[in-house]
């Protein structure tokens, strides 16, 4: 387990809230020089967003902040990622509870703020560089894949090209061997089925085996 993994799931959402708050989200107005502006109805109803989102984050924090290192490279930058990302959910987590997905909707939210924040900054995904990806590599990314390849000399060339998947491909292959997801939490992740990650799985080596110029073997994980 990475070092941003110690982080308490509470703690960005506390900040998250108080960020949502000021904006006029779910969080609502301060109301403290008027206690009577909002009705207990109402009042009730911002508890229970906010009760429904504290349970969403801290159901998924740790991944996000362990998937965000992955991409930026530092926990720091981690952080700051997922902060702002669990700031957009909250201003709009009516929005995002009326998705057909919640999960997948969260998921595309991260994206799009990690995919931000390296645009911003001229960088591209550092997934080889980061502590999580070094421990896959030495044990359950390799282990697995070794039989799928001739030659595993070529390592740098396999993160190389891992980082040229396509996106579907690239998040199965980082949320299955990376972040040690099942295959149910990866489905739940991305939005369909376990049929599904089998085959992006599958796909996936084959392509990986095609740009490092070796041969394929049994689809070890993928059936």
């Amino acid at each position: 387990m990475s070092a941003e993994d110690d982080q308490q799931p509470g703690s960005t959402a506390g900040t998250a809230r108080g960020a949502a708050s000021t904006a006029g989200g779910p969080a609502g107005p301060d109301t403290s020089d008027a206690p009577d502006a909002l009705d207990a109805g109402e009042r009730d109803a911002r508890r229970r967003l906010l009760l429904s989102f504290d349970a969403f984050d801290a159901s998924h924090h740790r991944l996000w902040l362990r998937y965000a290192h992955t991409q930026a490279g530092s926990k720091e930058a981690a952080r700051s990622i997922v902060e702002a990302a669990c700031r957009h959910l909250l201003e709009h987590w009516e929005h995002a509870l009326r998705q057909e997905s919640l999960t997948e909707y969260a998921w595309t939210v991260l994206k799009e703020h990690v995919a931000g924040w390296l645009d911003e900054r001229g960088l591209r995904p550092r997934l080889a560089a980061t502590a999580a990806f070094q421990a896959a590599r030495r044990k359950v990314l390799l282990h697995e894949l070794r039989d799928e390849f001739a030659v595993l000399e070529g390592e740098i060339g396999l993160y190389a090209a891992i980082g040229r998947l396509p996106e579907r491909q690239y998040d199965v292959i980082v949320l299955r061997y990376v972040l040690g997801c099942s295959e149910e939490e990866v489905a739940g992740y991305l939005g369909f089925d376990t049929a599904a990650v089998r085959s992006h799985i599958r796909y996936a080596k084959r392509k990986l085996a095609r740009e490092l110029r070796t041969a394929p073997g049994p689809d070890t994980g993928g059936d």
